[in-house]
């Protein structure tokens, strides 16, 4: 038998190389370990190092955007997704004042805006301005974009009158022709008057023919001067539906008289429009006295009032004989007229009516097929405001 102390000493020689085995390993997991911690630790200071610059950069783009924001002409503010108001540029401030921050924009608006008949322009104090809105999807908010029209809507109410001016000019040979003509024979028939040798009864007729064209003088004097002085905009809450009834009723007996069929379809789901009642009810029984002289043959005419959108359209189409192209060109014309005894300012002044109410007149029409004027007025903004609260 081995002798006890050797077994000890095999089994300590064993105990130690497994001991320098374990150590080893150890070591070279904590050399494996220490590299790890370099490597991390410099994969840490590089990206503390990008984050900084990331920083650095969003700082000097939020100075950058801040500077700019208050270098801005225009308004700028900035609600958060309940409306409420956030912020404000100087340039809004001026418009609202610092206490709107805080306040819902719904109440912002009523204190300091009024609407205008031009969409999406306010009237502000003692200016104009329009506002724009950008969503912010991110954040549920709005900007809202606030520009000063105020010399620009000036310098278009100038151009407009310049616009008229020019008009008046051009027109004032043709103007003379068309004062001199009625004058000239009302003269006629009042010399004829004097004549003792005339019966009563030809002297009532000469009498009552200088009359006439006494009144059609006076007619296209009141012309010209709407049409020089443009059409002054009242502030009437107009329901359409109320005005297209009202053009019906004043027409409808002439229709029947001079015996065409006549139609109203009002499908103008309840807009209101603001302005002048007694311009609009002009331009638009005009147009109709123009369709119904455009078929003296007989016919059919329909009035329509359609909304569509922020617009409404007013239609009175006729089945006539249509309206040539060149015609078409001139139609809206000072004194352009292809009746007899038309004055030639019933279009224009119409036109001028729907251009001051923020609106146009377009015509359709084909050779043959009949013709349509189509007046669009932009819907009262009150309504609008009302319909994008529900």
């Amino acid at each position: 038998m081995t002798p006890e102390p050797d077994n000890k000493t095999a089994e300590l020689q064993r105990a130690f190389a497994m001991f320098n085995q374990v150590s080893a390993e150890l070591t070279q997991a904590y050399e494996a370990l220490q590299a790890r911690v370099t490597s991390l630790t410099e994969e840490l200071a590089v990206a503390n190092g990008e984050l900084r610059r990331q920083f650095q950069e969003k700082e000097a783009l939020s100075e950058r955007l801040s500077s700019l924001l208050d270098a801005l002409p225009a308004g700028v503010v900035l609600l958060d997704a309940n409306a409420v108001v956030v912020a404000l540029n100087p340039a809004a401030i001026v418009f609202f004042g610092e206490t709107a921050v805080g306040r819902h924009w719904g109440d912002v608006a009523r204190d300091h805006l009024e609407p205008t008949l031009t969409v999406g322009e306010w009237l502000c104090g003692g200016g104009r301005v329009s506002i724009a809105e950008s969503a912010l999807p991110s954040a549920g908010g709005k900007i809202l974009l606030v520009h000063d029209v105020t010399a620009a809507h000036q310098m278009k109410t100038e151009l407009e009158r310049n616009q008229r001016l020019a008009a008046m000019g051009e027109m004032a040979a043709s103007l003379a022709h068309q004062l001199r003509t009625p004058l000239a024979a009302a003269l006629l028939y009042t010399s004829n008057l004097g004549q003792p040798s005339v019966a009563d009864d030809a002297r009532a007729r000469f009498s009552e023919k200088a009359s006439g064209q006494l009144r059609r003088l006076e007619r296209l004097i009141q012309d010209v001067l709407l049409f020089a002085r443009g059409e002054s905009i009242g502030r009437d809450v107009i329901e359409a539906g109320d005005l297209l009834a009202e053009a019906a009723q004043t027409v409808e007996p002439l229709m029947r008289e001079h015996g065409l069929e006549f139609a109203v379809n009002d499908a103008c789901q309840g807009a209101t429009i603001v302005g002048s009642r007694k311009a609009l009810f002009g331009a638009l029984v005009n147009l109709l006295e123009n369709a119904m002289q455009a078929m003296p043959g007989g016919g059919k005419i329909c009035l329509s009032g359609n909304r569509r959108g922020d617009l409404l359209a007013i239609g009175v189409r006729d089945s006539g004989p249509g309206i040539s192209r060149e015609t078409q060109s001139r139609i809206f014309e000072p004194f352009f007229t292809t009746k007899g005894q038309g004055t030639g300012l019933g279009l224009a002044i119409a036109l001028g009516v729907a251009r001051a109410h923020g609106g146009t007149i377009d015509l359709v029409s084909e050779p043959g097929e009949g013709a349509e004027f189509v007046l669009t007025l932009p819907v009262a903004p009150a309504e609008r405001e009302r319909e994008e609260n529900v």
